[in-house]
C-alpha cells in the first residue's frame, strides 16, 4: 500500500464520518459546530483527490488499485454528500437535484468503464474540472446555510443562501452539460473504433478471397 493509495482510502473512510456528523445529534447546531466540522471534513476530503493524484504521478506510483479506488472514492463522496444534504437541508438541495448530480457521476463512470474495455480512455474535460470546484462550493454553502444565512467576513457580509442556491443550480447545469460532453466524446471514439474494425475485417476477408482465387499449379 503506497502513500497515494493510503490517502485515497482516507477519503473513503471520511465518508461515513461526514454522514455521521450531518445526521447525528452528537454535535450542536445552536452555535454552528456541526456545520463547521462537516464543511471542514468535506473540504479536506475533496483536497485529497488532488493530492493523491499528484503524488502518484510525481512518485511514479500509479497502480491498478489506485486507478480503481480514486474514481470510486470520488463518486462515493459526492453521492454521500448530496444524499445526506437532501435530508439535512432540503430547501437548498431537493431530491431531484441530487438524482441528476449523482446520476451524472454514475453515467460518466459507466462510459469510462466501457471505453476502457474497448481499449481507449476518456480524459477529464475542462467542464468536468470546473464542476469539481463548483461541487465543493455548493456542498459547503449548502451545509453552512443550514445555520447561517449571512457570514460576516471582516468588512464584507457574505450572503450564504444566495451563494448556495446559485452554486447548486450551476452544479446541476454543469452536470448535465459535462455528461453530454463525455457522451459525445465517447460516441465519437466508439464510432471511429467500429469503422476501423469494419475496415480491418473487410481487409482480412478480401485477402482470403484473393488467396482462394489463386489457381493451383
Amino acid at each position: 500500500m503506497n502513500l497515494p493509495n493510503s490517502i485515497t482510502l482516507t477519503r473513503i473512510f471520511s465518508i461515513p464520518v461526514l454522514i455521521w456528523v450531518l445526521t447525528s445529534n452528537f454535535f450542536s447546531s445552536s452555535n454552528g459546530e456541526r456545520e463547521l466540522i462537516a464543511s471542514f471534513l468535506f473540504i479536506a476530503a475533496s483536497i485529497t483527490d488532488a493530492i493523491d493524484g499528484y503524488l502518484a504521478r510525481k512518485r511514479a506510483q500509479v497502480t491498478t488499485m489506485g486507478m480503481l479506488l480514486d474514481p470510486v472514492a470520488d463518486k462515493l463522496l459526492i453521492a454521500a454528500a448530496f444524499i445526506t444534504l437532501v435530508q439535512f437541508n432540503p430547501s437548498i438541495v431537493p431530491a431531484w437535484m441530487a438524482v441528476i448530480i449523482i446520476g451524472r457521476e454514475f453515467l460518466v463512470s459507466g462510459l469510462r468503464s466501457i471505453a476502457a474495455s474497448e481499449g481507449f480512455t476518456i480524459q477529464a474535460s475542462d467542464l468536468g474540472k470546473m464542476k469539481m470546484l463548483v461541487q465543493i462550493v455548493s456542498v459547503v454553502a449548502a451545509i453552512v446555510e443550514h445555520h447561517w444565512s449571512y457570514l460576516d467576513l471582516y468588512l464584507f457580509r457574505l450572503p450564504v443562501r444566495p451563494v448556495a442556491i446559485i452554486s447548486i443550480w450551476v452544479m446541476v447545469a454543469l452536470s448535465l452539460i459535462s455528461a453530454a460532453d463525455y457522451f459525445i466524446a465517447f460516441w465519437s471514439k466508439i464510432d471511429r473504433t467500429s469503422v476501423k474494425r469494419r475496415r480491418r475485417r473487410s481487409f482480412v476477408l478480401s485477402r482470403r478471397r484473393k488467396q482462394k482465387d489463386v489457381p493451383a499449379v
